[in-house]
């Protein structure tokens, strides 16, 4: 049997690092066995859902690289739910009610204050056709709730191991709302039936929901998919949501982080595994498995983004980063420059700057102490500067004309032709540099 996976984001916010945490452990699982990768929009609340979410959920997957083999909105099967409600009040299990949130409020402050559990008393089940009848005569429009049986309700979770709930211990479910709408505990349930879902890999916020969802599973008539719940990720400072900034997938890319970076972080924290640095996927997939995920929740800190994306630079071939080159203007880049300057930038657009002092023309209004030493310099520079051992040349006969040392040497030199203090070694740099340019720098 084809194993088959979903992410199911909401288009109520930008994807944040929590749920595409998700949705990369359910395509490197669908990976690992063959199987396949689905990505559905649960955009049935209508009052939250926006077209900027939803079309960015799309180009985060397409930016991350997590290509998935169907894509299906749950507002195009509405229809298909109104089915799945019918067979669900044929069979006892769906039921009408008619209180609005105020009284709901009021019986769940009432059963606090006498020390019971709030979950709904079903006073509903007791209405007569007739009492339905005359509340809808009063506008009164009904939502619809899932009768829960009290039993024993157990799954083999592939990260928590077994879980048990035991009884009712919630309140019969909403899975429709009085405007019409199902909610997503039952939209999730019927797609997963539909479309043969086999695995349900999501965050450990959602057990609850899978405790009842069995439950909607075998009223449906359908054996219930594998779970796998992950422990959640935490911000190591503040707390993560896709509605609170700095977390999200769309400001990563903005800031400059390379998706293999993002990839690499969220698919090997909270394992038992040693972060280690993958250039694409088939590695991750090749070392993936169940057994090494935490059950403690993990921390996401975006200093360790940012070295995970310096250390990735550094692996990468010029080939690795064209694409994303040519995206930010610096599709002339060549190989020998790349591959000198990666061990001084963090990210790539860092590269620009370097480029321009390389290959543009540059001033910097170099030291009147500093003049004479220059122009020595100047006089000894070698004819080829794209020699590779033309800096150590120059070094050795500067050294050999001067009584300056250290620092108070290579400084001014390396401010003459960069205008920086820091930077990549000057040994790379007078390779990119004409002599012609060197010269006039050096004379500024």
């Amino acid at each position: 049997m084809t194993k088959i996976c979903r992410f199911a984001p909401s288009p109520t916010g930008f994807l944040h690092v929590g749920n595409i945490r998700a949705a990369i452990i359910n395509y490197l699982y669908a990976k690992k066995v063959g199987g396949k990768f689905f990505l559905r929009l649960d955009d049935t609340d209508v009052e939250r859902v926006r077209d900027e979410y939803r079309d960015m959920i799309l180009v985060d997957m397409d930016w991350l690289g997590l290509k998935y083999d169907l894509l299906f909105k749950e507002s195009d099967r509405l229809d298909r739910y109104e089915e799945a409600k019918n067979q669900l009040i044929a069979a006892g299990r769906l039921y009408e009610c008619y209180e609005t949130p105020e009284e709901l409020n009021l019986q769940r402050k009432a059963q606090i204050a006498s020390g019971i559990t709030p979950i709904y008393n079903r006073a509903s089940l007791q209405l007569t056709e007739e009492q339905k009848a005359n509340l809808r005569a009063q506008g009164l429009k009904p939502h619809y709730r899932f009768l829960l049986e009290d039993k024993i309700t157990s799954w083999e979770d592939k990260i928590k191991g077994k879980i048990t709930y035991e009884g009712r211990h919630f309140s019969d479910p909403v899975l429709v709302r009085d405007n019409g709408v199902p909610t997503y505990t039952f939209c999730s349930v019927v797609d997963d039936v539909d479309y043969n879902v086999t695995d349900i890999i999501r965050g450990e916020d959602h057990i609850t929901n899978t405790a009842i969802q069995i439950q909607i599973f075998e009223a449906l008539g359908v054996k219930a998919p594998d779970f796998s719940h992950l422990a959640l990720v935490k911000a190591s400072e503040g707390k993560i949501s896709k509605r609170e900034g700095g977390f999200d997938v769309k400001s990563l890319r903005a800031e400059g982080y390379e998706a293999m970076s993002v990839i690499n972080l969220l698919a090997q924290i909270g394992t038992s595994d040693g972060l280690k640095i993958h250039k694409n996927f088939d590695e991750l997939v090749a070392e993936f498995s169940f057994s090494k995920f935490s059950k403690s929740a993990t921390n996401y800190d975006i200093s360790e983004l940012t070295n995970i994306n310096q250390k990735l630079l550094q692996k990468c071939d010029l080939s690795d980063v064209k694409a994303s080159l040519d995206k930010i203007g610096l599709g002339e880049i060549e190989a020998p420059f790349f591959d000198c300057m990666k061990q001084n930038i963090v990210f790539l657009s860092e590269l620009k700057v370097w480029w321009e002092i390389c290959k543009k023309e540059f001033r910097y209004a170099n030291k009147n102490e500093d003049k004479e030493f220059l122009q020595l310099a100047a006089s000894l520079l070698p004819q080829d500067t794209s020699d590779i051992n033309c800096w150590q040349i120059w070094l050795d006969k500067i050294k050999a004309n001067t009584t300056r040392k250290g620092k108070e040497l290579f400084m001014p030199i390396r401010l003459s032709l960069t205008g920086f203090e820091h930077g990549p070694e000057l040994k790379f740099l007078v390779n990119f540099i004409s002599r012609d340019e060197i010269l006039k720098r050096l004379a500024n």
